[in-house]
């Protein structure tokens, strides 16, 4: 976007005329007070601290979202797979049996979220029946009930993250999202640290107790604190920026017309849209399939997580300090996620600031496959968990590769999530090849991680050529965006620019 347009001092008459168009100008009517500099950027500053602190939540949600997901892999090591008479396909099934309904859920979830006006409730309500089937782990007794349990956990799971995507892209500005997305994603990875203390404590102190196994307490503890903070979320949690209670008018109209000044149109669907035009636009859109690709093989690269605590007991420990040990690196892996968004965010750039952490990843998993030194293979582990600053940018790329309409969007971030979670599914698998130290499992997220980077370098290319024909457009009033085609992006008014 022109850098005229990002400034606070522009009112929306010189919006309308830099620009071009301003459809639906009228759902981003602007007050008097926000043509004033000085008044807007007070008001701004309120709108973000407003909204920084209820999104804050979503941190929370996505450490729970985690921490019920791969609990199963810390129950592990304390007899959860010998006491429900499982061999190592059966485990490895009810890993990967998660993600077949969290694929199933995402895409009809997420156009289901972007049509509703009260989003938080839905999330709310989603949260607590996450958090109720989770503690049911912990009343599994065979390998057929575990199998089902995890199923219904992963179909309900998979509202979460695309919905909490969906909902920031529609408060925050392209120059604003990668940083807020990798706070986001900060939850993931300290649940990874999280789960390691909690379970280390849980599993330590709580066999027998009532006569009840510690691994089946980890399950009903964890999903118990779920189902306390879902409720909370229906009242925290934002909703749309037409309606957000907590807000002011001032507050909600600018909202509205960040997200104009954006992209250079308003961030709503056309009234005569139906519930499913996001997905025919979607479809036909081959951004999105370059992406599902590229995305599906960074997910089989980043496998390793499911099997952390596993991967840091090859050092050679018993399970309290493999676990306490499996900690740090996800705390080391927040904070360089947080300088590469605030970089990607600062320059504008996406492409390096995911390749650069790929290759860091890539360094880990080759000197655990060079040596079985303790000290170098536990430098490894940092290295690995570093490869997620990455994949956190890779997500905004999908929600500013997809700007508009909104439907659209909420289609594409869910589709590309979704499919990606294949990975996961094949990743279940790939650390079944426990010798020398998973030498061979290493050698395929390696490879994996090659085809991300090759997948990326493509997109980038791809989106360079819109970007071209996008200038040639503005600068040739002769050449005119064929109204058939599937980027409608190519339609937009002048200074819009995809990210590369």
């Amino acid at each position: 976007m022109a850098d005229e347009i990002s400034k606070p001092g522009v009112d929306a008459a010189h919006f309308e005329n830099s620009t071009g168009t301003m459809e639906r100008a009228e759902a981003t009517a602007v007050s008097s007070a926000l043509a004033d500099p000085t008044m807007r950027l007070r008001i701004e500053k309120s709108l973000k601290r407003k909204l920084d602190a209820r999104c804050g939540l979503f941190v929370l949600i996505y450490i729970m979202n985690y921490l019920d997901r791969n609990n199963i892999a810390a129950a592990r090591l304390k007899g959860l797979q010998t006491d429900l008479n499982m061999d190592y396909s059966q485990y490895a099934t009810c890993l990967s049996i998660l993600y077949v309904g969290y694929i199933l859920m995402q895409v009809p979830s997420n156009i289901f979220i972007n049509r509703i006006e009260r989003p938080s409730l839905y999330i709310s309500l989603v949260m607590l029946v996450w958090g109720l089937i989770s503690t049911l782990s912990g009343v599994a007794t065979n390998f057929a009930g575990m199998v089902c349990i995890r199923f219904f956990l992963g179909f309900t799971e998979a509202a979460f993250l695309p919905g909490a995507l969906m909902i920031l892209s529609k408060w925050y500005t392209r120059r604003e999202l990668t940083v807020r997305n990798a706070i986001l994603f900060c939850g993931n990875l300290i649940s990874n640290a999280f789960s390691a203390l909690i379970a280390a404590g849980v599993l330590s102190d709580m066999q027998g107790v009532l006569g009840h196994a510690a691994w089946r307490w980890l399950f009903w503890i964890e999903g118990a604190i779920t189902m306390l903070i879902a409720i909370s979320a229906a009242f925290i949690l934002p909703d749309l920026p037409t309606n957000t209670r907590g807000f002011t008018k001032e507050e909600l109209e600018l909202a509205q017309l960040r997200m104009a000044e954006d992209v250079g149109e308003t961030d709503v669907d056309s009234e005569d849209q139906g519930p499913l035009d996001g997905l025919f636009m979607a479809v036909k859109d081959i951004k999105i399939y370059i992406m599902m690709l590229t995305f599906t093989a960074y997910v089989v690269g980043l496998s390793f997580n499911a099997f952390f605590p596993s991967l840091t007991e090859t050092l050679g420990f018993s399970y309290v300090p493999t676990l306490l040990m499996s900690a740090p690196p996800w705390v080391f892996s927040c904070i360089f996620s947080l300088i590469v968004a605030w970089s990607s965010d600062r320059y504008q750039e996406k492409f390096w600031h995911i390749v650069g952490p790929i290759l860091v990843g890539m360094v880990g998993f080759i000197i655990s496959m060079a040596t079985l030194n303790v000290a170098a293979r536990y430098v490894a582990l940092f290295l690995q968990a570093a490869s997620y600053a990455g994949f956190i940018v890779f997500y905004s790329w999908i929600s500013t590769s997809f700007p508009r309409p909104p439907a659209k969007r909420a289609v594409a971030i869910a589709m590309i999530n979704a499919f990606s979670q294949l990975g996961n599914v094949a990743g279940s698998y790939v650390w079944d090849l426990s010798d020398n130290g998973y030498r061979k499992s290493y050698g395929i997220v390696t490879a994996m991680f090659g085809i991300t980077i090759v997948g990326c370098l493509g997109f980038r290319m791809f989106l360079s050529s819109l970007n071209k024909k996008l200038e040639e457009a503005e600068h040739d009033t002769n050449v005119q965006a064929n109204q058939d085609d599937a980027d409608e992006t190519l339609r937009m008014s002048k200074g819009f620019r995809y990210l590369v």
